[in-house]
């Protein structure tokens, strides 16, 4: 493809889901890497080596992947369309916004954001900025999945009554005494948004999915997945109100906050259940459940009963779900078709939001009734005050 043809992507937060974004993409010729930024400077550079060597191993003679830890220096580039955001859900409105409004298509990872307030800041900005916003919740992109929600949307399952989400659970840290931060990390830049706190060796990788100032933990970042395929084949979880209720173990010492196991439960206005949680207590994926039978999908595979449901042909005038095969590829046809991408940000909003508000119902300990016209619960503002979190000056949505 020529290079004024290709598409100029940045990424912004380059641990290992970023790295893995970026290899993605190095293997696509329609579209080129031009810049990596992550608040860990080496991170970046290391980046930059392998994107410039695997540039010349194809031929290519003058492909520079520039470096930078402010986002906001990469975003004011006038030759990267897309950037690819995979730092901590404290980050993603902050800078899905920012994207946005400077103009850049965005790949953004799951969940959509840290808080339902934001979540809807984030869905508004994209939509006023006319962007394409693809959220990382690539199960959207498979088939088994596509097929396991469509059995269920044209009744193929009869009436459908219960489903089951298990993902894995939670995590507990050890305490972490304070440490200078590394030479080659901007703290200031990592912490963003959350409440300052010192450095100290664990949470800076991985473990904070753990930490409620960066993630909601597992209940969202993981759950997030099944729970969007959940909606996905039954809509009417994400519309009118629903009941939520549920329980939860929390770390009783050290690093971590946020529930390491949970069972939350989900009732819709036409008595639809869903039951939500760690896999500790039921098989891992999406479980539809109907009258006529269920079929269970995971990134596994996909089974059901009667088993000849799974040879079932969706008929032309069933309902078709949006079809994509491939993620990363997805993106790039709607940068370019201005199409919606199969993981809109609406969508990434709604599960995002009902992975929260049954964290929220946990930590209250009481049933509480969610109301998606006006995205508050019903008569308890005590839960509603956990819809957003202050963000540290200077940052703010």
């Amino acid at each position: 493809m020529a290079p004024s043809e290709r598409i100029g992507l940045g990424f912004i937060g380059v641990g290992s889901r970023g790295t893995g974004h970026v290899h993605t993409f190095l293997g696509r010729s329609e579209a080129q890497i031009l810049a990596v930024c992550d608040a860990y400077r080496s991170k970046g550079d290391n980046l930059k080596a392998a994107v410039e060597a695997g540039y010349a191993a194809k031929g290519a003679t003058n492909a520079r992947c520039d470096v930078y830890q402010d986002f906001r220096e990469l975003l004011a580039r006038d030759d990267i369309d897309a950037v690819v955001i995979a730092s901590p859900e404290n980050w993603h409105a902050l800078q899905g916004i920012a994207a946005v409004e400077a103009g850049k298509d965005v790949y953004g990872e799951k969940a959509l954001t840290l808080t339902v307030t934001e979540g809807r800041a984030l869905v508004q900005a994209v939509r006023r900025c006319a962007r394409v916003y693809q959220v990382g919740t690539q199960q959207r992109s498979s088939r088994d999945f596509r097929f396991a929600c469509e059995l269920a949307r044209n009744g193929y399952l009869g009436k459908i009554h219960t489903i089951r989400v298990g993902v894995p659970g939670g995590r507990e840290l050890p305490e972490a005494p304070p440490t200078p931060p590394p030479p080659d990390l901007d703290y200031e830049l990592w912490l963003g948004p959350a409440p300052y706190t010192p450095h100290n060796d664990l949470k800076g990788s991985f473990n904070w999915y753990f930490i409620s100032d960066y993630c909601a933990g597992w209940i969202q970042s993981w759950g997030v997945h099944h729970v969007d395929i959940a909606q996905w084949g039954a809509p009417s979880l994400a519309s009118g109100t629903i009941k939520v209720g549920g329980t939860a173990t929390f770390p009783r010492a050290g690093l971590a906050d946020t529930s390491v196991t949970w069972r939350v439960e989900y009732r819709t206005t036409d008595d639809l259940l869903l039951v939500f949680s760690d896999e500790g207590q039921q098989d891992h994926g999406c479980r539809f459940e109907g009258t006529d039978g269920w079929v269970l999908v995971n990134r596994s595979g996909i089974w059901a009963e009667p088993a000849s449901l799974l040879d079932v042909e969706i008929k032309p005038d069933d309902e078709h779900l949006y079809e994509s095969l491939d993620h990363h590829t997805n993106f790039i046809e709607c940068i370019r078709t201005r199409r919606d991408p199969a993981a809109a940000v609406e969508g990434g909003h709604s599960a995002t939001t009902l992975t929260l508000v049954g964290d929220i119902a946990t930590r209250l300990g009481r049933e509480l009734t969610w109301d998606w016209a006006t995205e508050r619960f019903v008569d308890c503002d005590e839960a509603n005050r956990m819809l957003s979190r202050p963000m540290r000056a200077p940052w703010r949505v």
